[in-house]
């Protein structure tokens, strides 16, 4: 099938160069990077210099995937396909765009005729090899018509229609919280090793864990390749942990349907405090101690 493609990031264009790899689908491509374009190009896309451009080289009925980040440059790029798109045509996001977003996006689309499915999307840069798990929302007669696209760029058994509009955003933003946790897990397991008595190797102890152990695991081989690549120290690496939001998304909606998530939720927190956000609470629980009890306190640096 064809398909324009909005996006070529690490994702994106990975995505677009597996698709032409190991497919005859045909490809349309869109970035504001030059370079990301020619790079598509050069594994078979098509290039287009704009939206409009890109639509115009698409035939009806359009489809078009958009692999941009979530929040306002995803809705700018559905607003700006929506009024070059027609009666008939589709919109897919496989972006990490909030379910709820996706539900009212959706809503729009159908306002204009245009279909609209939600995919979510695992499998990071390592997907051009393995392929990507997506997680898909919309009607079935929309997902019918990107199967050729989805059966591509997953592995087998690599992608489900997960329900309605929204879904398959719902339950990869239930996939990622569940994913800080298991990482917070790992993490608190590995930092535990390194501040023992022993002169023990992570990276010799995540390759042995993934073995037939019950806590083998992808991201457990991704951590021996951590530590062997910047040593059992991480010295490299500054201990600064962003979140993009999806485990925020699944506590608040976990709260709403009274599901406690203490590991997901402690997780969070965690990233939160890798960026001094938790200093001055140490600091006030410092100045308690020294004012009750006479406790030791450290001095701020000059």
């Amino acid at each position: 099938m064809q398909m324009g493609f909005v996006g070529l990031g690490k994702m994106g264009g990975n995505m677009v160069h597996r698709v032409h790899r190991d497919s005859d689908n045909d490809v349309v491509v869109f970035d504001f990077s030059g370079d990301a374009v020619k790079e598509a190009v050069g594994h078979g896309a098509t290039a287009s210099s704009s939206l409009q451009d890109m639509v115009s080289k698409l035939s009806a009925p359009r489809a078009v995937w958009i692999m941009v980040p979530s929040g306002d440059p995803t809705q700018e790029t559905v607003d700006k396909l929506l009024e070059l798109l027609e009666d008939g045509d589709l919109i897919v996001d496989g972006g990490n765009s909030k379910w709820t977003d996706s539900k009212a996006r959706a809503s729009a689309c159908r306002e204009r005729g245009v279909e609209f499915v939600d995919v979510g999307t695992s499998g990071g840069v390592w997907g051009l090899q393995v392929g990507y798990c997506m997680m898909v929302g919309g009607s079935e007669d929309a997902v019918a018509r990107i199967k050729p696209i989805l059966d591509v760029l997953a592995p087998p058994d690599g992608w489900g229609h997960m329900g309605d509009a929204g879904a398959g955003h719902y339950v990869k933003m239930v996939h990622n919280g569940i994913e800080y946790g298991v990482m917070q897990a790992y993490a608190e397991g590995f930092e535990v090793l390194h501040a023992s008595e022993y002169d023990l190797d992570n990276a010799q102890i995540a390759n042995l864990w993934n073995h037939a152990s019950v806590i083998r695991s992808w991201l457990c081989e991704l951590a021996a390749a951590a530590f062997e690549a910047d040593g059992n120290d991480l010295a490299n690496l500054e201990g600064w942990v962003a979140d993009s939001g999806e485990g925020r998304w699944t506590i608040a909606d976990a709260i709403d349907h009274d599901v406690p998530t203490p590991a997901i939720t402690a997780a969070l927190y965690a990233r939160l405090y890798s960026r001094r956000n938790g200093d001055y609470t140490a600091r006030v629980l410092a100045a308690l101690r020294n004012q009750f009890g006479g406790h030791a306190v450290k001095s701020a640096a000059n």
